[in-house]
């Protein structure tokens, strides 16, 4: 995907000085270097750019104990910024002082800034180009922030087999934007909701998003179905620091992507300990199983929570029509191949515990015969008793005003929570907004309340918003699903 063309029309040293401030990059190319701390250890500036600590937008977010300051020019130079938390008083900013601080750590009134702030050695030049965007950055608001719009985009199939899922997650879309906007929108901003067709094919869905964040220049993307760009959407929406809400990519996580829902991974330890508590198995009688070379990573990734956890499973095995062995069979994959398996088992007169994700195989569960009754456990995020009176009236007023299915409730409830964080955080930053901000806010909420789920939040490094699941039994035949294990949140990977 090409570069997002800039916001702002920025002149070509402003455009060196963004680069330096950005990525710690003269604009010779050069290796520019940065000394940090009292003993004046030197290190590239490209470890240690601007950004890195005031943020892209200049405002500076506390962390660790620092508050980076705001390095809006206007206030720098109106002296605006004369008194701070630490009680500091200094006269207005000039383009000098501004060039001290920078390269000795000194501020206007010849005090010393915080060791936590580095030195760079800078040329003239690259002085100049800093001071120079340094002025212009109040001004350079990332696209979709205008106003009194604030726009949202999302990539939904108009045709093919995942036509309908994009039908009932734009009802969704559409519905919640519509109530929030006759609550007056958010800060003064009604959001607007830009669908795009993401096509058949990587091609095509790559060239929607591109036309997304380009020509429409939306904000955030909202709960995309998109499948055929998984393995890339990271790499294509880094560079522009887009967040996303309502989707994790298959290739891993991504500080700009949330997912309110727990990742497959998450699920299927849930499963892993109520085979240990509720079923008793030991340590060596789980084994993972997958169908389908797309779920060989997640696999590999489940044996090695359960290695953590304390069990000993062999290594993965694929599925490929044999009765495999184990006491218990934890199993990645689509639900046709998890029928299969149950079979190839009853044929081989096995009839071990199968643990799986409801979200891939529970589908698959009223073709299975009566002997694999309470045989079969099932994870899912939230079950019904999750639901507060609450929440299922805004389920329910949903449902009515969209026409909607209320058999297809789960991808429902899936895209009302994403729209729910996602309104939280931009509530929370303010009418200032930023990409970076939400990102900010986003990774900040905890304990939010749904009345549809297990409360939902996320933290550094975490992007799932739950980590666990409900275990639930299977009884057949009907099916009839029957909850066993609450929702637990497992621990954090070792």
């Amino acid at each position: 995907m090409a570069p997002f063309a800039s916001a702002l029309d920025l002149t070509e040293h402003e455009q060196a000085g963004k680069r330096l401030y950005r990525e710690g990059v003269s604009s010779s190319d050069a290796q520019l270097q940065a000394r940090v701390g009292a003993s004046d250890i030197s290190v590239p500036a490209s470890v240690l750019p601007c950004a890195s600590c005031h943020g892209n937008d200049g405002r500076g977010r506390a962390e660790g104990g620092v508050r980076p300051p705001n390095l809006d020019w206007q206030r720098l130079a109106q002296g605006q910024g004369a008194r701070e938390a630490n009680g500091r008083s200094y006269p207005a900013y000039t383009e000098r002082s501004l060039a001290r601080a920078i390269q000795h750590g000194v501020d206007p009134a010849g005090n010393r800034l915080d060791p936590a702030m580095p030195r760079f050695e800078l040329t003239m030049a690259d002085q100049r180009n800093l001071t120079a965007y340094l002025k212009r950055l109040a001004e350079e608001r990332d696209p979709g922030i205008e106003e009194g719009v604030l726009r949202l985009g999302t990539l939904l199939p108009a045709s093919g087999p995942l036509a309908e899922a994009g039908q009932v997650v734009r009802a969704v879309l559409e519905d919640g934007v519509a109530q929030l906007n006759q609550q007056g929108g958010i800060h003064g901003r009604h959001l607007q909701l830009v669908v795009l067709d993401p096509g058949f094919d990587a091609a095509s869905a790559e060239q929607a998003l591109q036309q997304l964040l380009e020509q429409e220049r939306v904000f955030a993307l909202i709960s995309p179905l998109a499948p055929m760009l998984d393995p890339r959407l990271t790499t294509l929406l880094a560079p522009q620091n887009v967040p996303l809400i309502g989707s994790t990519p298959r290739s891993g996580g991504s500080p700009q992507i949330f997912d309110p829902l727990p990742g497959l991974p998450a699920q299927l330890l849930s499963l892993a300990g109520h085979a240990r508590a509720g079923v008793g198995l030991a340590p060596g009688d789980l084994r993972v199983v997958y169908a389908g070379s797309d779920q060989a990573e997640a696999a590999e990734q489940v044996r090695e929570r359960l290695l953590q956890e304390g069990w000993a499973p062999p290594a993965i095995e694929a599925f490929e029509g044999q009765a495999v062995d184990g006491q218990g069979i934890v199993f990645l994959g689509r639900a046709q191949a998890f029928v299969e398996l149950a079979t190839a088992l009853q044929a081989a007169g096995r009839q071990p515990y199968l643990f799986a994700a409801s979200g891939q195989v529970a589908g698959a569960v009223a073709r299975l015969p009566e002997q694999w009754s309470q045989r079969v456990f099932l994870a899912y995020p939230y079950v019904p008793e999750d639901w507060t009176e609450q929440g299922l009236a805004t389920l329910a007023g949903l449902q009515q005003r969209q026409g909607l299915d209320p058999r297809q409730a789960s991808l429902q409830v899936n895209t009302l929570c994403a729209l729910r964080l996602l309104s939280e955080a931009l509530k929370q930053i303010g009418r200032d907004a930023s990409r970076e901000q939400l990102i900010g806010a986003l990774e900040g909420l905890h304990d939010v309340s749904t009345g549809l789920t297990p409360a939902l939040g996320f933290g550094p490094g975490r992007r799932q918003g739950m980590a666990g699941a409900h275990v639930v039994a299977v009884a057949l035949p009907g099916p009839r699903f029957t909850a066993v294990t609450p929702y637990r949140p497992v621990p954090d990977s070792l």
